[in-house]
């Protein structure tokens, strides 16, 4: 990156805000470049910036850039997401005013180019399989960079410029971006249908991450996933359901509803047993998948060890937030079916066997489900459906655009619908806004429900919602529960 950037020319987030920008500006600032950004939404990780001694400005105004402008030797260097449109105000200034503008890709790439990377892609796990690789490390003693797409416990951060060798990224497919980076180990965790707004099909997904993965030094890729194993070529393989035919292996032993032990297989030859306090077995196979990473890193198994017991998921994935009323609430990021019914499955096994990490043993599933964009709930609204017929009771908040058009007849009434079609029995209920989900938690959970707020949009505000007084609670206008 020193060929690309210099400390003396200031680097400007426009939405520094965003969980990728905010971890790129974190490491930048840490290694001593002088970081700027505009975000109009004060959250926990704009005020983490904030006292990193990052300025950060609460409106985006083309008067912004003049300011940067006339304030420093050298013209800013301007940073974008594929969020901000080019309409933005500081965008169109930056543009008139010849600055250079990157992509946040563009910015990972240059730090990715400066050190042994190892890059984790996939439609699926990513998250997870990134910050145990971190975690991982950083028990190890490896003290690695980390750029995550959410909240690593080990370092109260989604972003950490370490002292170590290596960097882990998490390499995120839904714009295309990823094919920047050239990673010394890259690492495919699944694939899938996913990102419709961007990808015209499966084949043209699966052409993106080929490019990707023909991009990095070595190729680690699940073997479990059938378009992994049909489509790619890799260096080595990791499989749960296997040791044979593969480099590395995770075989389950226990599955319960606190933690899971596992048998740990290198080229078919057991090394020794694993307790995981992660449930289920999509958390063993993303397990697997990191310690694959690290020992391919030439990490020794026995430093590995120490860093299983320290591992919790990252951020919004399965998420305690706290009591209510008797009711456990749990905040998960689950948008796409697969992850939904990964996740309802290890909650479903938390209520059956009678263990669980939470304070108390949970007796019944309300799921409280937000769907993200139009597009995603059209092209996958009946397997939605069929993924959430696991819950007991289910309640759905109104579709999260994220910018995108609606779409006629995609509605969380449409999920609704099909969801009855499928189970008429299912009990399932429709809110027009988030004031009136609220009110549907309150008056149709019950003590003991474990109530699991899923989605990639602000149904994470339903904790703050349900113990802020503040907000209204007007009477929801809905149909009868369904028997």
């Amino acid at each position: 990156m020193a060929s690309l950037l210099t400390r003396q020319q200031p680097v400007h987030f426009i939405g520094i805000g965003g969980i990728g920008m905010s971890a790129l500006a974190l490491i930048l600032a840490e290694r001593g470049y002088r970081v700027s950004g505009s975000e109009p939404k004060r959250t926990p990780i704009v005020q983490r910036l904030i006292d990193k001694g990052i300025q950060v400005l609460d409106s985006q105004v083309a008067s912004t850039i003049d300011h940067l402008i006339a304030a420093a030797a050298s013209p800013p260097l301007v940073v974008v997401s594929t969020a901000i449109p080019e309409s933005n105000p500081e965008l169109v200034a930056a543009r008139a005013r010849g600055l250079s503008i990157w992509h946040r890709s563009d910015i990972l790439a240059a730090l990715i180019a400066e050190q042994p990377a190892i890059a984790v892609a996939g439609s699926h796990g990513k998250t997870t399989t990134s910050t145990v690789v971190t975690t991982l490390l950083a028990a190890a003693g490896e003290d690695p960079t980390a750029v995550i797409g959410g909240l690593v416990p080990c370092y109260g951060s989604n972003g950490h410029a370490g002292s170590g060798r290596y960097l882990v990224a998490e390499a995120d497919e839904s714009d295309g971006s990823l094919v920047k980076f050239q990673a010394e180990l890259g690492v495919l965790t699944n694939l899938e249908l996913d990102h419709t707004d961007h990808y015209s099909g499966l084949d043209d997904l699966v052409a993106t991450l080929q490019r990707f993965a023909s991009g990095c030094d070595r190729l680690l890729a699940n073997q479990d996933d059938p378009i992994l194993r049909e489509q790619f070529r890799a260096t080595a393989w990791w499989s749960v359901e296997r040791c044979e035919g593969v480099d590395f292996a995770a075989l389950p032993v226990r599955l319960d509803g606190d933690r899971t032990i596992a048998d740990f297989y290198e080229g078919g030859a057991l090394v020794g047993r694993i307790t995981l306090p992660l449930p289920g077995l999509h958390n063993l196979s993303n397990v697997t998948g990191a310690l694959a990473a690290c020992r391919l890193a030439g990490v020794e198994f026995s430093r590995l060890q120490r860093g299983l017991e320290q591992l919790q998921a990252p951020g919004r994935r399965f998420d305690f937030r706290g009591d209510w009323q008797g009711r456990q609430i749990v905040d998960d990021y689950a948008h796409h079916p697969s992850e939904v019914s990964a996740t309802l499955t290890m909650a479903r096994l938390m209520v059956s066997s009678g263990r669980s990490p939470l304070p108390r043993q949970p007796q019944r599933l309300t799921v409280v489900f937000q769907p993200h964009r139009y597009s995603r709930t059209q092209e996958f609204l009946h397997q939605f459906a069929a993924a959430l017929t696991v819950a007991d009771l289910v309640l759905l908040a109104p579709v999260y655009s994220a910018g995108e058009a609606p779409i006629a007849e995609v509605s969380s009434h449409a999920l609704a619908g099909s969801m009855r079609h499928l189970a008429p029995e299912q009990a399932v209920l429709v809110a027009d806004s988030m004031d009136e989900l609220t009110v549907l938690v309150q008056e149709h959970s019950r003590p003991d429900d474990l109530v699991l707020a899923m989605g990639a949009g602000d149904v994470n505000s339903l904790w703050k919602r349900l113990t802020d007084d503040s907000v209204s609670s007007p009477q929801p206008q809905h149909s009868p529960l369904a028997a």
